[in-house]
C-alpha cells in the first residue's frame, strides 16, 4: 500500500458490515480508489448471527460467516483495499476527509461511513466486573459454554427473541427477563418462544444487580409493579437490551440526533459534503442486512456522482 499519510484516496469507508462491504463492491467496482477500515473481524454483526433467514436469496438461509465472506470476497475482487485498524478521529482539511487511527492517518475525497451500532448495556453492578464470566452480549459466541445450564436472558425485542432461540440449543433452562408485560420482537419470534418448552417469562421485571465469584451465579431481580426483589439463580446472563451507534469519533463533523444516529437524506448524503452514512449507524427506520446492503449501494453510487461534479471545478 502507498504511504498511507500521502496518498489521497477517492473513497474511504469506515466499518466492513454488510453496508460498508456493499459500498466497497460498488465503488472498487466503479474503479474508483477504495480503503475499507474496519476494527474487527468483516461482516459486522452478522458474524455472531448463526442462521440469516430474511436475506433474498437463500432460502434454507446462510450462516453469518458465510455470508461475511462472501460479501468480503466479492468486494476484493475488484480491487477494494483494507487495513485492520480503528478510528479514532475524522476531520476536514478544506475539500479531504483527514481519516486518523490508532497506528496512522488516511485521506480522500468522499468518505461513507459504516461503523453500525453496538449492544447497550444494562449499566448494573456487576456487569462490567462478570463479562466474559457468565455476561455475555452474543449468543453465536458464548452460548456452547453454557450446555446444560440455567441461563437468562434480559430484553424483549427481536435480539433478545432470536438469540434465546439459539440458546436452547445448549441450555437446559432459560428465563427470558422483560421489564414490561408483552413481548416487543417480530410476531414469528414471538410465537416460537411463547411455545417452546425451554423457555420461561419473567414479566414486569428489571435486573437491578449482577453476582457471583469467579464466574455469575446469580441476579437480583425486582418486579417493577410490586416493587419485590428477588435473587435468581442462573450460570449466565445474556443481555439484549438495544443497540447504539458507534458513531463518537464523528462529534462536530455531521449532525447527529439525540441517540448519535447520524441524520441522511434518502441518498444516504450527511450535513457535511462528501460524507455519506450507511446501515445501523444513521437514523432509519428499519435496521437489517438488507437495508444496509441498500444503503451501501446508495451511497457508494452517490459518492461517485459527487466525486464527477468535483471535477468539474
Amino acid at each position: 500500500m502507498e504511504g498511507a499519510s500521502k496518498r489521497v484516496y477517492e473513497v474511504m469507508i469506515i466499518g466492513g458490515g454488510p453496508g460498508g462491504l456493499t459500498a466497497g463492491l460498488y465503488t472498487s467496482r466503479a474503479r474508483l480508489s477504495t480503503l475499507l477500515i474496519e476494527k474487527g473481524l468483516f461482516g459486522g454483526q452478522m458474524t455472531t448471527t448463526e442462521c440469516i433467514e430474511n436475506y433474498p436469496g437463500f432460502p434454507q438461509g446462510v450462516t453469518g460467516d458465510e455470508l461475511s465472506r462472501l460479501m468480503e470476497e466479492q468486494a476484493r475482487k475488484f480491487g477494494m483495499e483494507t487495513v485492520a485498524q480503528e478510528v479514532v478521529k475524522v476531520s476536514l482539511e478544506e475539500d479531504i476527509k483527514v481519516v486518523q487511527t490508532d497506528e496512522s492517518t488516511y485521506r480522500c475525497k468522499a468518505l461513507i461511513i459504516s461503523t453500525g451500532a453496538e449492544y447497550r448495556k444494562l449499566g448494573v453492578p456487576g456487569e462490567n466486573e462478570f463479562a466474559g464470566k457468565g455476561v455475555s452480549y452474543c449468543a453465536t459466541c458464548d452460548g456452547a459454554f453454557f450446555r446444560d445450564g440455567r441461563i437468562v436472558v434480559v430484553g424483549g425485542g427481536d435480539s433478545a427473541l432470536t438469540e434465546a432461540l439459539f440458546l436452547t440449543k445448549f441450555a437446559k433452562e432459560l428465563t427470558i427477563i422483560h421489564r414490561r408485560d408483552a413481548l416487543r420482537g417480530t410476531k414469528i419470534y414471538q410465537e416460537r418462544v411463547l411455545g417452546h418448552p425451554k423457555i420461561k417469562l419473567l414479566w414486569n421485571s428489571i435486573v437491578q444487580e449482577i453476582r457471583g465469584d469467579s464466574t455469575v451465579r446469580s441476579i437480583i431481580v425486582k418486579n417493577v409493579k410490586t416493587g419485590e426483589i428477588k435473587e435468581f439463580e442462573t450460570e449466565g446472563a445474556f443481555l439484549f437490551v438495544g443497540v447504539e451507534p458507534r458513531t463518537q469519533f464523528l462529534t462536530g463533523i455531521v449532525e447527529t440526533d439525540e441517540g448519535g444516529y447520524i441524520l441522511t437524506n434518502e441518498d444516504c448524503e450527511t450535513s457535511a459534503m462528501g460524507i455519506f452514512a450507511v446501515g445501523d449507524c444513521r437514523k432509519k427506520l428499519l435496521r437489517q442486512i438488507a437495508t444496509a446492503v441498500g444503503d451501501g449501494a446508495t451511497a457508494a453510487f452517490a459518492a461517485e456522482k459527487f466525486l464527477e461534479l468535483q471535477e468539474q471545478f
